[in-house]
């Protein structure tokens, strides 16, 4: 049984959770422990991880709906915001580093071993969340509902100029995972090797990636997506298990979200975000098949 609780990063708060995916029914006994005031179940051996970090901050804005997402979100901006590792954007780049740190940590030097497919649930039109996850998964499938945002994701694959600069988050990652004498190129290689799919995805459906027929996965990762897409608890909880739907028994789901928030914002324009406390996805969490641990 694994808890880390910290708080840092100024406003951020931070915890990892280890959790296993039941492969029998949820009405089977758990025993529950109390750990650092945070309440955990101990669930039967032998089943699937889920780890989720969760970031607070706070405000209000009306629910963004699908199509007003589709029209009006422009991945270019969204990527300066937080992505560019931009000189006086001291909280987003301390963010960004968080993120790429802990992904690391959780799949950096094959620590998940050698599998094979990993599922990204609303990769958005980012590339980062696969710099680390290549070196444990031969096949990795980013999917997303907006189109442009798939297209930004192709544009990138195909070395296209127009394409996002990601050469200084690549070279961050790349610095702690390359081995003596491996050069940037190979390493930048080896992740546009590993994304062998981009497709449509709709968490808010039973089979979030009709019509594909997509074999269950080894993993599923999904990172600052459900909150976006869902307008209250009950979809959030009904868009868990749609993508539990994605993983193969004994898999794995890494899950990063954010706590205490509702809106983020993409150039001059706010998105809604889910207001979510720690209490509110355990519950989704373990409603969904999962115990945490």
């Amino acid at each position: 049984m694994i808890i880390n609780l910290k708080r840092n990063l100024r406003a951020y708060s931070d915890f990892i959770v280890k959790t296993e995916k039941q492969e029998h029914s949820l009405h089977n006994r758990k025993e529950e422990v109390e750990l650092s005031n945070r309440k955990t179940v101990q669930p039967s051996p032998g089943g699937s991880q889920l780890r989720f970090w969760c970031l607070a901050k706070n405000m209000e804005v009306a629910f963004t709906e699908k199509d007003f997402y589709a029209e009006h979100f422009v991945p270019k901006d969204y990527l300066e915001n937080y992505y560019s590792f931009s000189p006086g954007k001291d909280g987003a780049n301390t963010l960004l580093r968080f993120s790429l740190d802990n992904l690391h940590q959780a799949f950096g030097a094959g620590k998940c071993g050698r599998l094979h497919t990993l599922i990204d649930i609303g990769t958005g039109p980012t590339i980062y969340q696969f710099l680390s996850a290549c070196e444990s998964f031969r096949e990795i499938i980013a999917t997303d509902y907006a189109d442009q945002n798939r297209e930004e994701l192709q544009r990138w694959l195909k070395r296209d100029p127009d394409a996002f600069d990601w050469t200084p988050v690549v070279k961050y990652v790349s610095s702690r995972s390359l081995k003596e004498g491996e050069r940037l190129e190979s390493s930048e290689n080896q992740f546009h090797r590993a994304i062998r799919q981009v497709l449509k995805c709709d968490v808010t459906q039973p089979e979030p990636l009709a019509p594909q027929a997509v074999p269950p996965a080894d993993c599923l990762l999904s990172l600052l997506c459900l909150e976006g897409a869902c307008k209250d608890l009950p979809p959030y909880h009904s868009a868990l298990k749609n993508i539990s739907s994605l993983v193969k028994p004994g898999g794995h789901l890494v899950l990063y979200t954010i706590l205490d928030e509702t809106f983020y914002m993409v150039g001059q324009r706010p998105f809604s975000c889910l207001y979510l406390r720690q209490e509110d996805v355990e519950e989704a969490v373990k409603e969904a098949r999962f115990a945490i641990q």
